[in-house]
């Protein structure tokens, strides 16, 4: 495990994957609220989510994990909840009831239904490594998660704005900015045919928060993977 910032008690913890796009949400959210924290790397391909170490703070190996004082708080969503419950600055949440439930459902559908097909536990499973060779990978993440983008056009073709859910960004679009930039770089969708979809990513790129807490610009980034 490596840290980015340095051991600070007093500092939130987080224990994250650059690549990872369950990490990418957390970060945008600890960006937009002005808190400042730990980054400690965990190198999932050399299986550092593995060690006894981290497996206490989340039996289930995966990143993100927050810890703050003595709470640890492990899944992205999860996570999230937390930080809106005690770190009530820049809201994720609309005060409309309709909007926060389509937040919920883009999010959602985002978290459940695109990016565990497209994840590095399934790329890097069992299954996977029988069944799936190098290029079928990318075929199966660009069979998917077209799949997901279309039924998001649809969701929110009456309600974005500037962003997800309107002109404010709200928890939508924390899942949604990672998702994009994950399946432009990592898998080279093509994102013409969502149109909704690609507006709002340009606006994202306009946003410091959005874009510090990008892959390409953590402290575990590979050096090959930043140009």
């Amino acid at each position: 495990m490596a840290s980015g910032t340095g051991e600070n008690s007093n500092k939130l913890k987080l224990y994250s994957y650059w690549q990872s796009t369950c990490s990418c949400r957390v970060r945008i959210a600890l960006k937009l609220k002005g808190l400042d924290y730990e980054y400690i790397a965990i190198n999932l391909l050399k299986g550092d989510q593995k060690s006894p170490e981290f497996l206490k703070l989340n039996p289930l190996g995966y990143v993100p994990v927050l810890v703050d004082g003595d709470i640890v708080v492990a899944d992205s969503f999860a996570i999230l909840m937390y930080l809106e419950e005690k770190y009530p600055q820049h809201p994720l949440f609309p005060n409309d009831l309709q909007n926060k439930a389509l937040n919920y459902q883009a999010a959602t559908l985002v978290s459940s239904n695109i990016q565990p097909l497209q994840n590095l536990p399934f790329l890097l499973s069992r299954y996977s490594q029988e069944n799936l060779g190098p290029d079928e990978k990318v075929v199966w993440a660009q069979t998917h998660i077209p799949k997901g983008f279309a039924a998001l056009e649809k969701l929110l073709e009456n309600y974005a704005g500037k962003y997800a859910t309107g002109n404010e960004v709200f928890l939508a679009d924390l899942f949604l900015a990672p998702q994009i930039d994950a399946a432009v770089r990592r898998f080279n969708v093509d994102m013409n045919e969502f149109p909704l979809l690609s507006r709002i990513n340009k606006a994202y790129k306009e946003l410091p928060a959005f874009q510090d807490a990008m892959p390409v610009k953590q402290p575990d980034t590979p050096p090959e993977a930043k140009s």
